[in-house]
Parts: C-alpha cells; sequence; structure tokens
C-alpha cells in the first residue's frame, strides 16, 4: 500500500494532508524518515511524531457445518466432543456466532470480531436464520397458524416462528418436515416452541444466517468467508 494511502485510511485526512505530513519529516518508517510515494508493508513500523500507527487488524470470519453430536463451546461437556476439534491450531481462539445444540446441525460462524457478532445476534439488527425441522408427528394447521402468527408464550418471552411446510424424501407433504425462519436466538428456542404444544424436534439443521448460505459444505468441514 502506498504510504500516503496508508495514512489517509487510519488518521482520517486527505492523501494530500498525508503528503504535507511525509515533506514535513514528520512520519518515519522503520526509524528512517519517509519519502513520497513509498510504499509500505505491515511487517514495517510507522510513526508519525514518534507515535507508532498500526495496520487495521485482519478479522478472520469462518463458517463450519456442525455435525450432529458436536457442542458449540471450548470446553468438552463429558465424552462429547466440541466444534474445535473440527479445526485447525490458527483458529482456535475464534469464538462463536450464537450456538447450536448437540443434537443440531448446520452452519455455524466463527470470528475475532466482536462487532460483527454483535451485529449478527442482538435482535434489533434483524438477522434471519433458516432451519430445516423435522417433528415426531405432523404438525395440526392450527398449530402451525398459532406459532407464525401469534406466537407461543414461553418462560423467556413469545416465541414467533415462520413455518413452511416443505415434502418429505418420498416428495410427500406429511407436515413433519418443516422450514422455520426466525430472527431471533434464544437458547434451544425452537425445540421449546414446539415442545410447548407437544412436539419433539427429531432433526434441527440450520442453512442460513442473515446473507450466509450453507450451500454445499459438507458436515464437518469449514469455509473462511467475507463479512
Amino acid at each position: 500500500m502506498r504510504l500516503n494511502k496508508f495514512l489517509a485510511e487510519r488518521l482520517g485526512i486527505s492523501r494530500r494532508d498525508a503528503d504535507n505530513l511525509i515533506n514535513s519529516g514528520r512520519v518515519k518508517v522503520d526509524e528512517r524518515i519517509a519519502e513520497l510515494g513509498m510504499q509500505v508493508l505491515e511487517a514495517q513500523d510507522i510513526l508519525v511524531d514518534n507515535k507508532k500507527v498500526d495496520f487495521p487488524h485482519q478479522y478472520t470470519y469462518l463458517m463450519l457445518n456442525k455435525p450432529r453430536g458436536y457442542v458449540s463451546s471450548r470446553r468438552q461437556q463429558g465424552n462429547t466432543p466440541t466444534l474445535y476439534e473440527l479445526l485447525p491450531e490458527k483458529w482456535q481462539a475464534l469464538k462463536t456466532v450464537g450456538r447450536l445444540d448437540k443434537d443440531s446441525s448446520g452452519l455455524i460462524l466463527l470470528t475475532d470480531d466482536g462487532n460483527f457478532a454483535f451485529e449478527m445476534t442482538h435482535p434489533k439488527f434483524f438477522k434471519i436464520k433458516t432451519y430445516i425441522v423435522e417433528l415426531d408427528h405432523a404438525i395440526a394447521p392450527l398449530h402451525q397458524q398459532m406459532i407464525s402468527d401469534i406466537g407461543i408464550t414461553l418462560p423467556d418471552g413469545v416465541s414467533k416462528l415462520f413455518l413452511t411446510k416443505l415434502p418429505d424424501e418420498s416428495g410427500q407433504i406429511t407436515g413433519k418436515n418443516l422450514q422455520v425462519e426466525m430472527s431471533e436466538g434464544r437458547n434451544r428456542q425452537i425445540r421449546r416452541t414446539f415442545a410447548a404444544l407437544g412436539y419433539e424436534v427429531t432433526t434441527l439443521h440450520r442453512i442460513e444466517f442473515g446473507k450466509y448460505q450453507l450451500g454445499d459444505l459438507k458436515p464437518g468441514q469449514y469455509l473462511e468467508v467475507k463479512k
């Protein structure tokens, strides 16, 4: 990167002002007085008035297809493996953006960018999450309407999900297979919502989180993505 562009971006000034700083001798690169037109690298030390100006931190954004049977925490729970066992050493410090419980699978994001994690999980940003859900028995039309239109009152508040019936493997629509969309993310919210009406969720698989889509990513595979 050209030095004047770097200074303009990091100090919030124009490139002309950055050039003036360089011309005045107030900028050093690796302890040497900088010159106009210099190119700089992240490994170099850049100082203005003897104060270091850092390159922006390069955050990591990772998408993982979490298999069923893994917990979304760094600490192992009994004999249950943690999803971090699926990741190489260089990404062990990343934090999950929300969670999927042990019996759920699908798209989970990991990052070291706290602002990104907040924007993806706080309800005010309204990030839609989409799941494929299978129930132990067909949902009644009245219950589907209640969940989608009114919401179900749980101990931690009303849970409102948007449901669409899906065909099963034979192509039949039985009412057991559903697409579920939600913008919240309370602990085991989908499972608790259906349980309140007498249903057990036998399969829960997340396929979308905001703009991120699982696509063809196989269970246990991960992919570095852009913000």
